[in-house]
């Protein structure tokens, strides 16, 4: 290995470190927000209305008196939770249908397919948007609609690796054997095509962030007065002048938080890419 191939490899690593330090402490603070928080997210300070970062309130206070360190850690935890329950459906739905996609083909792969070129055919958001006008703006429905708008890339990478895989020497005796399709799919040909699923999967967790946190500071994602940080940029908007605080903290933890699953997608995807090990 020369010496350019070594800087390259070495780089990817440290990437994936920086990646996942950023995810785990961000995950881990909020899921340790009730021990951390000095206040309840809910708690009115009204004699503290719009107070800056100070000893007591560590990121000051909003517009009705509440902790906006408090706020910022429980929002963390709605923020991810969006996030991974919504990649959990759309990589579940994509990896199902890429894989019988790719293995059954025939009807079954073109109706698949036509699928797919039907809902990429709308950009995802505006589409999340106008099923989100039809729905009541919970945590619930965004978290669905999410994973339900967002599954094709995963079908088309799952469906790739599996047109591939199906061809394979023992993919080949398992069906001589009479092994059942659906054992062939799961056991023999799923834990191959991982890599690409789990990729989509750290890329998808930062994208349904931004989009819970968009759709947050529209109106149409979670409500008041359950904190998210999409929410509660929305809050500082009308006071950004005289608050800026409001703002700036829930922006940079958005910030960080897509930032590190970036990182590590993208890492993962360098590492784990056959093409790029030589």
């Amino acid at each position: 290995m020369n010496a350019t191939a070594l800087g390259c490899f070495a780089n990817r690593y440290v990437m994936l470190m920086l990646g996942l330090a950023i995810v785990l402490f961000m995950s881990l603070v909020a899921l340790c927000a009730p021990l951390l928080a000095p206040y309840s997210p809910a708690t009115l300070h009204l004699e503290h209305i719009l107070e800056p970062p100070s000893s007591q309130f560590w990121l000051g206070t909003d517009r009705l008196g509440r902790d906006v360190f408090s706020r910022m850690l429980y929002g963390g935890r709605v923020s991810l939770w969006v996030g991974f329950v919504a990649v959990g459906i759309s990589v579940s739905i994509g990896t199902v249908l890429g894989l019988m996609s790719g293995y059954f083909q025939r009807w079954v792969d073109e109706v698949i397919m036509r699928a797919v070129d039907i809902m990429l055919c709308f950009p995802s958001f505006f589409l999340i948007l106008a099923v989100i006008a039809f729905l009541e703006p919970d945590m619930t429905n965004i978290m669905i609609v999410i994973g339900l708008t967002s599954w094709m890339g995963v079908a088309r990478l799952v469906r790739a690796d599996t047109l591939t895989l199906r061809e394979r020497e023992f993919v080949a005796a398992a069906r001589l054997v009479g092994v059942r399709s659906g054992h062939i799919l799961f056991r023999h040909i799923l834990p191959n095509a991982l890599a690409p699923v789990l990729i989509t999967a750290t890329l998808g967790v930062a994208g349904a962030i931004l989009v819970e946190s968009s759709l947050s500071f529209l109106g149409l994602g979670v409500q008041p007065p359950t904190a998210s940080w999409g929410n509660m940029l929305m809050e500082g908007k009308a006071v950004i002048e005289i608050a800026p605080w409001l703002s700036v903290y829930p922006g940079l933890a958005i910030l960080f938080t897509v930032l590190g699953y970036n990182l590590l997608g993208e890492s993962l995807r360098d590492i784990l890419d056959p093409r790029l090990k030589q």
